[in-house]
């Protein structure tokens, strides 16, 4: 019988979690400033996935079969896509909002489980429709959305659809039995698909180094090796070693984290309807991780 992990590992592990990932929000709009956002995060992902992959190709098999890429790089697409979608939208959305709307990632799982036929808990459901409300309250145009445009916001909607689905479908399909392997593939196919996407949409015209602020290559930096390697490192190792019901609460905890960053340091506006749409948004999606916990152990 295996030992149970120390507490102080899976805390450890948990606040890396928490706050390396509740701050890649801030990171991701401090690099959009002077980095072209698709470029950026497709080199973001590209790059951490490759290294990734080569240091694990010196302990273990790295290679996939055909069927494990492909579900590697539909799996990338959908959730390093996500991000880069974000990375788009937040040249317009404030880090906190943009945070706060990609929390909602459990609400569009339960919808996609209850379309896909599976059974959901009426009070899955109910909290669902009360999160919604918490994402409406934010999307409408004003103060509280930070004077962001009606696109950007239904851009970042998208990408939390985008990373639901990735979230949905990767159970699902054939992926590398290894997590860390499989995760350096997602992010490697996933990069380079943005890479290839940025460039067909005309970014390539905007990478002049020169250009590109000091702040901004040190959050890119920053990006690559705390957001990717080393959160996704501790996350996988939480999977393995705490129950699952502990490992969603990133979901709740990333973003207020990432209010509480935007606000410090980039002066990100908090107003009372932020706060109200946040808790609403928060506690529905706590309700639905500990109901849906509770019907898995049963």
């Amino acid at each position: 019988m295996t030992e149970p992990a120390p507490a102080w590992k899976v805390w450890g592990a948990l606040w890396t979690v928490y706050l390396v990932w509740g701050s890649t929000y801030l990171a991701i709009r401090v690099m959009v400033e002077t980095v072209p956002p698709l470029l950026g995060a497709g080199a973001r992902f590209a790059v951490a996935g490759a290294v990734m992959v080569a240091v694990l190709a010196f302990r273990r098999p790295v290679r996939p079969t055909r069927a494990q890429l492909l579900s590697a790089l539909l799996v990338g697409i959908l959730l390093p896509g996500a991000n880069a979608v974000v990375s788009v939208a937040e040249q317009e959305v404030p880090s906190g909002l943009a945070a706060l709307l990609i929390a909602s990632v459990p609400l569009w799982v339960i919808i996609l489980r209850r379309l896909a036929g599976e059974s959901v808990s009426g009070r899955s459901v109910g909290a669902v429709l009360v999160g919604f409300a918490g994402v409406a309250l934010l999307i409408r145009p004003g103060e509280q959305s930070g004077d962001a445009t009606v696109l950007g916001l239904a851009a970042v909607v998208g990408a939390a659809l985008m990373w639901a689905s990735g979230s949905f479908a990767s159970p699902r399909l054939r992926l590398p039995s290894d997590p860390l392997v499989s995760t350096g593939w997602q992010m490697l196919l996933g990069g380079l698909v943005c890479l290839v996407v940025g460039l067909a949409v005309g970014e390539a015209p905007q990478v002049d180094p020169a250009e590109f602020s000091t702040r901004s290559i040190v959050a890119l930096l920053y990006l690559v090796a705390v957001g990717s390697w080393f959160a996704f490192t501790a996350y996988a190792w939480l999977l393995q070693n705490a129950p699952i019901a502990k490992v969603a609460t990133y979901a709740y905890v990333n973003p207020v984290v990432a209010i509480l960053l935007g606000w410090l340091i980039l002066d990100e506006v908090v107003t009372p309807t932020t706060i109200v749409g946040a808790a609403v948004i928060v506690v529905s999606v706590a309700l639905v991780v500990r109901i849906e916990s509770t019907r898995r152990t049963a």
